[in-house]
């Protein structure tokens, strides 16, 4: 069996984080203090090219929890921009429209063709955009995105559908969600993930497609510093010269191999 039809099968069978996992979500406010003491390392980086990027946050989330990194990115010399539709409550109807509006208002206004950064719920929405306008998006990051398997293995499922109106696994879209867009594709996750099952952001089987894992918190991807660094990273590459991201030399002390991604390390469901 492919390693990706393997992959799969395993992310539909996995659960939620563990309760230990979830308790250890507090730890993102520690990441908001590493992310300010960072700064003068972060601001080492390489520098943008003056492109435009949007920023889609997660959900129950607003523009102002992506206001570290597109403050990070700014400083990086890109045009950073919030996706301007108030709290994300889910695909609530007009809400497609207007992400696709507010897309196509930044790729006119620059005249070139727009990255997008989506955390969490925001990474999928940011997928789903990138697959109706691909002549619009240089590429595609995703923190902590949810994608594939199971889509009830977080803490988060029962929220979104009080919130947005309908079952998670049945949104109003006439896509599959899995299938990742046509443009370069970077997915960051965390083992560690309190909210949502690492599993369920991994995808193989796609050469434009790629995953990198960080340690950190799930509420805490937005601002921490290894995944900014990822994002500087994926950011400064030319375009039409995307590459995987290389984790040579001294990289290979923070982020793990992806060879030794094997969903078997997690067993089937994870347990409480």
């Amino acid at each position: 069996m492919p390693q990706h039809a393997d992959h799969a099968d395993h992310a539909d069978r996995v659960g939620p984080p563990s309760r230990r996992l979830l308790m250890m979500e507090g730890r993102a406010l520690f990441e908001l203090g590493a992310f300010w003491a960072s700064l003068p390392w972060l601001r080492s980086l390489p520098k943008g090219d003056g492109r435009p990027v949007l920023a889609l946050p997660g959900l129950a989330a607003s523009d102002i929890s992506t206001r570290p990194m597109r403050g990070f990115l700014k400083d990086r010399g890109y045009r950073a921009y919030g996706w301007d539709q108030g709290r994300n409550l889910g695909l609530r109807p007009g809400l497609l429209d207007g992400m696709l509006d507010r897309l196509d208002a930044v790729a006119d206004r620059h005249g070139v063709t727009v990255s997008l950064v989506g955390w969490s719920l925001g990474g999928v929405f940011a997928r789903e955009l990138a697959k109706l306008r691909p002549e619009r998006v240089r590429q595609v990051v995703s923190m902590g995105s949810p994608f594939t398997g199971n889509r009830r293995a977080s803490h988060a499922w029962q929220f979104y559908e009080l919130a947005a109106g309908h079952k998670v696994d049945r949104p109003p879209l006439k896509t599959t969600l899995d299938e990742p867009p046509p443009v370069p594709t970077t997915s960051i996750y965390s083992r560690s993930d309190g909210i949502v099952a690492w599993q369920c952001c991994h995808q193989t089987g796609h050469a434009h497609v790629e995953n990198v894992e960080v340690e950190g918190s799930h509420c805490g991807l937005g601002h921490n510093p290894m995944v900014l660094y990822v994002l500087a990273d994926r950011l400064s590459q030319p375009e039409g010269d995307w590459q995987p991201f290389d984790r040579g030399g001294l990289r290979s002390v923070f982020f793990r191999d992806p060879g030794r991604d094997r969903m078997s390390e997690c067993g089937p469901r994870a347990r409480a």
